[in-house]
């Protein structure tokens, strides 16, 4: 039995992150609504309670009877979580006159409490919070101040329960990690064995008893989530999964050919569909991005229906579905925040049942588990790309001809990042693919005047995008080498017919967002 830690959300943007940190410490744990803890699991070894946008004391503030896990699991509030604990058993919690948000250090703690052991003096912790802990009752015992916050940390004496004020989840908690897996290891006792070699050994036990014999369609996009998740499935059920990759004439240069060769050369039994001129078709004088996402969305699962139609006996679906996916479809307040289908619309159309094999996994571990299924690094690293693809990186109507400028300026560009070789934090070699988390090029509606030769041109403009994130919620544009910038411009405009003007877009998510469309 997979031991576990439980993480109960009250709805912190954070809260991904106390998993993540935990998962990165090889404990395994699962995030489940503040109300919707697994009674009777007795693979539970311990409960953190997040953080939440609610001050304790509201009406509409998210409450739970902590007696059903009091003294039962040991347990770390954080943020609202420990404001939670102290409040409900008479304690003060009150608005802080001001928003403490930012660096603090603890300027005092107890180097004897286990929840600090191996933390160093006057660490710097992350606070964000309007509220503070004032006092706390008597059976509680600070154990970190630091210059404004006095209850910076507590624990109540005599049980295994903690409440810290700070965020040690966020990555300016020089020492949260550490206090992480002081909780979760020394007082929980986790055995640190959740790894991507585990998981895949469990994972296809269950495959093997979930499905059967049956057999299982899955739809492939050459992204990284879909691509493990067959590599799994084909090592747990083989010939009865059959994968489908349809070409709806949108994607990157060459792509639909390379990524039918890496599906091939992995062992996986897929059917490529070139649906090419049915979209072209669809899509022609069609300029609002919406509509264009929709056509685009639509006809992939007719394409994909019709093809899956054609496999006798398919009983079931797989998605490349990952855990953020599914934390975000979490019902916290009674209605669901967001919906996700990996593969939107197909469960409902083709009456079909949902295998996720993937579901329990952030992006991260996604790629650890690729790299211990052998799969090649390019389809591992592969930044992420849109699903209509490049249909919303050409601004207006969509043209076979524009598609193809597009294809081969953003050819030169992610070719040019791959083979630009740069030192990373550690001094290690990369290269700026790697340090990038996405990128493309975005034609313009634009022509402009230019001179190639002793020729006046009137031709297409484009913009480069690179950004750096790691979540993609919020994405900074990457500072890439003007001397790089310089050469990827030059090839563009010497090497595709149809282009004499390069911009590079340097907005921040927010405000803008990552594509343009």
């Amino acid at each position: 039995m997979q031991e576990k830690i439980i993480i109960l959300d009250f709805g912190s943007q954070t809260t991904q992150l106390i998993g993540r940190r935990v998962r990165e410490l090889n404990v395994y744990c699962e995030i489940v609504p503040y109300n919707k803890f697994p009674q009777g699991d007795a693979s539970v070894k311990g409960v953190i309670l997040s953080g939440s946008p609610f001050s304790v004391y509201d009406e509409s503030a998210f409450k739970i009877d902590l007696n059903e896990i009091r003294g039962k699991y040991p347990i770390l509030g954080i943020c609202y979580g420990a404001q939670f604990i102290a409040y409900t058993n008479g304690g003060k919690v009150e608005p802080a006159g001001s928003r403490e948000y930012g660096r603090a250090h603890l300027a005092s703690f107890d180097k004897n409490n286990v929840l600090f052991k191996g933390v160093k003096e006057n660490t710097q912790v992350w606070m964000s919070h309007g509220d503070t802990i004032t006092a706390i009752p008597e059976s509680f015992k600070t154990i970190a101040s630091t210059d404004k916050v006095k209850i910076a940390a507590y624990q109540v004496e005599g049980e295994k329960m903690w409440g810290v004020q700070f965020h040690p989840e966020v990555f300016h908690s020089e020492d949260g990690t550490q206090m992480l897996k002081n909780f979760v290891v020394e007082v929980c006792g986790c055995r640190q064995d959740w790894s991507a070699a585990s998981f895949i050994e469990t994972t296809v036990a269950q495959l093997k008893e979930q499905l059967g014999d049956d057999k299982v369609v899955l739809g492939l996009s050459g992204g990284v989530d879909s691509s493990v998740a067959a590599v799994l499935l084909n090592r747990a059920i083989g010939k009865n999964l059959t994968c489908i990759f349809v070409d709806h004439g949108m994607l990157r240069k060459d792509e639909f050919k390379n990524v039918l060769h890496d599906y091939e050369c992995l062992g996986l039994n897929v059917i490529g569909v070139d649906a090419s001129a049915k979209f072209f078709a669809e899509l022609a004088g069609v300029t609002e991005p919406e509509k264009k996402r929709k056509i685009i969305g639509k006809g992939f699962i007719d394409v994909f229906d019709e093809e899956a139609h054609k496999i006798k006996d398919v009983k079931w679906l797989a998605q490349g579905t990952i855990y953020p996916d599914c934390i975000e479809s979490l019902s916290i307040t009674g209605t669901v925040i967001k919906s996700h289908h990996n593969v939107g619309g197909l469960p409902e159309k083709m009456n079909l049942k949902l295998c996720e094999p993937l579901r329990l996994l952030f992006k991260d571990e996604v790629r650890r588990v690729g790299r211990e299924l052998g799969m090649p690094e390019h389809l591992i690293t592969r930044h992420p790309f849109p699903g209509p693809g490049l249909a919303v990186r050409i601004l207006g109507d969509i043209t076979p001809e524009k598609v193809s400028i597009l294809q081969d300026a953003d050819d030169i560009f992610i070719q040019g990042l791959r083979n630009w070789k740069v030192k990373d934090a550690g001094g290690n070699e990369t290269t700026l693919y790697h340090q990038v988390w996405q990128a493309g090029v975005i034609l313009l509606p634009v022509q402009s005047v230019g001179v190639m030769g002793d020729e006046r041109t009137y031709e297409r403009a484009v913009a480069l995008r690179a950004v750096t994130s790691t979540d993609a919620m919020t994405a900074d544009w990457a500072h890439l080498p003007y001397e790089f910038l310089g050469k990827v411009s030059n090839d563009i405009i010497n090497k595709v017919k149809g282009v004499n003007r390069v911009t590079y877009d340097i907005s921040s998510k927010p405000p803008s967002t990552i594509e343009w469309e």
